[in-house]
């Protein structure tokens, strides 16, 4: 961080983190850092196995002091999942292995801007294994752990989901899919008979209209790119990633890495800026929930 800043002509005092019992002010230009060791000399824009190691210990480093409660959240920038696989890892992404650091928790991934909020059914999967994770329990997790949180962690009271269908117009009655009828249907049934507000299941193709999102709290979309195209076109670099089904708070960029911006000083940092915006916000409302005093005024 020194290097880049000296070649971007940055004036950033890099203060060495400690563990405090009050949280550290940040001043301006300035951040404290808790420095992890790398194993090879670190270029912009280059990826390198050598430091898979190094990007792996400072997502457990993280991940485990949120866990101890020396940190109220992490936000995590993107990572390079080929390069770490390359080096000998089976690592999917962030939100695996961070669950898997919490004790295997089943998590959930959210994606939030101005417009809507987005969680996730199944993740990084091909389309065609999708239908085979449409599961009674995965459609009972992921929406129970949903509305919980979005109580205890953003403040909504009661909230109001929708659910998209599966299939092209929810299934038409069975004659393009029958998903809806066998496990959609049926699970939202239950739900809703132990007091969850879902409306659904909702054709994909209204289900993002501007009156079919009135009063909805969260779209929960059937998988990855049934909803996330949608979610980006209305605020692609403002959108933010989240995890939901952990005991810790982690919000995430919404974007890859952009090799090819590294180092260049030209890469936008308003995703960066709105996950950490987002952690912050997370935590108060959680520590707002227990009861306990907040820290002041969110930094501008």
């Amino acid at each position: 961080m020194t290097a880049r800043a000296k070649s971007l002509g940055l004036d950033i005092a890099l203060r060495t983190y400690h563990a405090a019992p009050s949280p550290l002010i940040h001043q301006p230009n300035s951040l404290n850092i808790q420095a992890l060791q790398v194993s090879a000399t670190v270029v912009a824009g280059q990826t390198d196995v050598l430091n898979v190691d190094y990007v792996l210990n400072s997502i457990r480093t993280a991940a485990r002091a949120c866990l101890s409660g020396q940190f109220d959240a992490m936000v995590t920038g993107p990572v390079n999942k080929a390069i770490i696989n390359q080096a000998g890892h089976v690592f999917s992404g962030h939100t695996e292995y961070i669950a898997g650091l919490c004790n295997n928790a089943f998590p959930v991934m959210l994606l939030t801007n101005k417009i809507f909020r987005l969680a996730l059914l199944t993740t990084h999967l091909p389309l065609a294994k999708v239908s085979e994770h449409i599961t009674t329990d995965r459609l009972e997790k992921v929406i129970t752990i949903t509305a919980r949180e979005l109580t205890r962690r953003f403040g909504i009271a009661d909230p109001q989901l929708l659910v998209c269908g599966l299939n092209p117009h929810a299934g038409e009655l069975g004659y393009l899919g029958d998903e809806e009828i066998s496990i959609i249907i049926p699970t939202l049934n239950r739900l809703r008979d132990a007091g969850l507000r879902i409306t659904g299941p909702v054709p994909a193709d209204t289900a993002f209209t501007p009156e079919s999102l009135k009063g909805i709290d969260l779209v929960v979309s059937m998988y990855h790119d049934q909803g996330l195209p949608v979610l980006k076109s209305h605020g692609f670099g403002d959108t933010v990633n989240i995890t939901l089904g952990l005991p810790i708070i982690r919000t995430s960029v919404d974007h890859g890495t952009a090799l090819d911006l590294a180092g260049s000083g030209k890469a936008s940092s308003s995703s960066l800026s709105n996950a950490i915006r987002q952690a912050i916000t997370m935590a108060r409302n959680e520590m707002a929930t227990r009861g306990e005093s907040t820290h002041g005024d969110i930094p501008s």
